[in-house]
């Protein structure tokens, strides 16, 4: 005797061997033998061969037309030899028993199950809706059929250019659009991101690259709604002093001024004057919510992005000619040894004397002319808005707290590379379109007025990262356990040290208008100013407070995004820049070594790193002159070939360098470098 039986949704068939009330023992085909519940079985049978049975019923099955088998079926529940003697005749065979339930099984739309090979009809408007899902699928499945044939011929449907960046970066699996680029890909053997470009979803690199920006940090886009920013209510005092700010030309946000009291006198007060929209952005507010929702400013070359709107950032930032609230520190000195005595912190009105602009001025305030009293420039100068004796104390203790910080470090800080300054021709502040001329500039880093800035601002960091830290208010601290490979800087709401800057704590706080730690640290310190020793319990975040865990938590996702994204942008156009100059070979250094025989090299006068064949057996710091091959935007890709070498043996290996190296960036994934470098630089001016 055989059986035919279901098993997990199966239709199988087999000898019986045995047979129990409950339960019989079956054979298949195969020779396995298994156990069937007597439930399951729905057809026993001598003749034909059970294999034969299942070859004939799935023949028969499709021939059954399900509109006209549902006419049939009676309303109340009925089996499927029922329905096989309705359809067929009164002695339907086994065969077309058979064909009935696998048609019926495989029709739920018309036939719900009622139990193991009995079934109901569903009520004509079920199948009415089913039908026309049914036919909507169809559709689609040949929508996307036709999207992927126009993809494999090179043409890119208008339905699947607007999902470009949600098909590549955060696909919906389920959609059409990405299922046509899916069938599209495997039928060329092309991957997605190429296939598309070869079919023209991609008009412009650059805009590509925008756009994917903005698709995944910016989805609302980068306008600001209608606020105005609240009045600083706080009655200060006026500051007996004249305050200089220190920026690049392009620079809106000016957080920071510097003032110098006491010259000449034994005891000289240094004071450190940060713009304080904390003292009238009240956590929870508006603008509040908009900072936390960018949490810093994102810059790159040619535009920028603000954390705050500009009439916000107009209503606080320190522009010259006015007296502007701020949270100053000042520390006080011993003129003669640059001993720190004490310091103090205060909310007040700073008269601001001048905007300096570091590009404009660095060709006048050199090392020379602030170390020298009788160095004069050929030309002469333009006169400047501070006392030269001024600058030269900031500059002399500057390098002084340089060298104390070097001491706690173990090593002295080394940049051997330049800053890249990148101008875009023409651009008025729009968004580039990627097709402006680009010029870069080099500048050193470590210039006077550089250091005179980077310096005060990790003292200022310094002092209030160990300042709250003594009246038990929590803020956000960056630290470093130490100098060791491996060891990377980490963020939390301790007061730990920075084993890399060399200070004890250290809380980014000078920079309030355009990173949102500083604006959270602002309001602490301010709390700490206000109250003193009652601080912790009037500031507005608590220690262990979960809120500072998650604004730091999102800042350190959105920083990494920001600064991807500037670095991809920075090789964008150092990539532009030898496409418009015609620029084929270059000059370039080894500093670390890939598979295969690679090397990857630092070109010399460019920002650029790049990989290059044919430098087997050298060492890091070999100059090579190397060919340039073939440029893709897209990628952000370029190697090269070394034509020759350009000395005669490699210098010794030097440390590594205090800056990350720069990272080679693509559109899908891009290295991001959290330098802790505080010096402002003209790329990433975020000290």
């Amino acid at each position: 005797m055989f059986a035919l039986f279901e098993e997990a949704g199966k239709f199988l068939a087999g000898r019986v061997l045995s047979e129990a009330e409950a339960s019989a023992q079956v054979e298949l085909e195969s020779g396995k033998r298994v156990k069937v519940k007597a439930a399951n079985i729905l057809l026993k049978f001598d003749k034909p061969a059970p294999a034969e049975l299942l070859t004939q019923a799935q023949a028969i099955a499709p021939g059954i037309e399900l509109e006209l088998a549902w006419e049939f079926a009676p309303d109340e529940e009925f089996g499927f030899a029922d329905l096989a003697r309705d359809y067929f005749s009164a002695d339907a065979t086994l065969a077309q028993q058979a064909g009935a339930l696998l048609r019926l099984y495989e029709a739920p739309h018309y036939f719900r199950r009622a139990g193991k090979g009995r079934f109901r009809k569903a009520p004509a408007e079920i199948v009415q809706q089913a039908l026309a899902a049914i036919e909507k699928k169809q559709l689609i499945q040949q929508q996307i059929a036709d999207w992927a044939a126009e993809l494999g011929a090179g043409r890119c449907p208008a339905a699947v250019r607007e999902q470009l960046f949600k098909i590549l970066f955060r696909p919906d699996k389920n959609a059409p659009e990405y299922k046509a680029v899916v069938e599209a890909s495997r039928a060329t053997q092309t991957a997605p991101l190429a296939l598309l470009q070869r079919a023209g979803a991609i008009d412009s690199p650059y805009q590509f690259h925008w756009q994917r920006f903005l698709f995944e940090n910016f989805p609302k886009g980068t306008g600001f709604p209608a606020l105005e920013a609240p009045e600083i209510r706080d009655e200060l005092p006026l500051a007996p002093v004249q305050a200089y700010s220190i920026d690049d030309s392009h620079t809106t946000e000016i957080d920071d001024a510097l003032s110098v009291q006491g010259l000449d006198t034994g005891t000289v007060v240094v004071g450190i004057h940060i713009a304080a929209p904390g003292l009238a952005v009240q956590p929870g507010s508006a603008i509040d919510q908009l900072g936390r929702a960018r949490l810093s400013t994102v810059y790159m070359p040619g535009y920028k992005i603000t954390m705050l709107p500009d009439e916000v950032v107009q209503a606080y930032t320190l522009s010259e000619g006015r007296a502007c609230p701020a949270v100053s520190l000042y520390v006080t000195l011993d003129e003669a040894t640059l001993e720190i005595k004490g310091s103090e912190t205060r909310l007040e009105r700073v008269p601001i004397a001048a905007n300096l602009r570091h590009d404009q001025l660095d060709q006048i305030i050199t090392t020379e002319w602030l170390e020298d009293p009788e160095f004069e420039h050929a030309d002469g100068h333009p006169p400047l808005p501070i006392a030269r004796h001024e600058l030269a104390f900031l500059y002399r203790l500057a390098k002084h707290l340089k060298a104390q910080r070097e001491i706690v470090r173990g090593k002295p800080e080394t940049f051997n590379r330049p800053d890249y300054s990148f101008r875009l021709v023409g651009n008025d502040g729009q968004v580039p379109s990627g097709s402006e001329q680009v010029l870069i500039s080099t500048r050193k880093r470590g210039e006077p007025l550089d250091l005179i800035v980077a310096e005060a601002m990790i003292l200022a960091n310094s002092r209030w990262g160990q300042w709250l830290a003594e009246l038990g208010v929590p803020g956000i601290y960056r630290s470093q356990a130490s100098l060791a490979p491996g060891v990377k800087v980490r963020m939390g709401t301790k007061a730990l040290p920075h084993a890399g800057i060399g200070v004890k704590s250290y809380a980014w706080s000078t920079s309030p208008l355009r990173r949102y730690t500083d604006l959270v640290n602002q309001w602490q310190i301010i709390a700490c100013a206000r109250h003193g020793r009652a601080a912790a319990l009037a500031a507005p975040f608590k220690p262990k407070d979960a809120e500072l865990f998650s604004i730091i938590s999102g800042f350190e996702a959105a920083y990494s995004a920001y600064n991807g994204y500037q670095a991809g942008m920075e090789r964008f156009w150092t990539l532009q820049y030898l496409r418009q100059q015609g620029i084929g070979e270059l000059e370039a250094t080894t500093f670390k070594e890939g598979p295969g025989g690679s090397w990857l090299v630092r070109a010399e006068h460019l920002p650029l790193v790049l990989p290059v064949l044919g430098a087997q057996g050298l060492a890091r710091g070999a100059r090579l002159r190397v060919r340039l091959g073939e440029i893709d935007e897209i990628a952000l890709d370029l190697s090269g070939t070394v034509i020759e070498r350009l000395d005669s043996a490699a210098p010794p290996a030097a440390e590594a360098e205090e800056d990350e190296e720069e990272p080679a960036a693509g559109p899908i994934a891009i290295a991001v470098d959290l330098s802790e470098a505080d010096a402002a630089s003209p790329n990433n001016p975020q000290p």
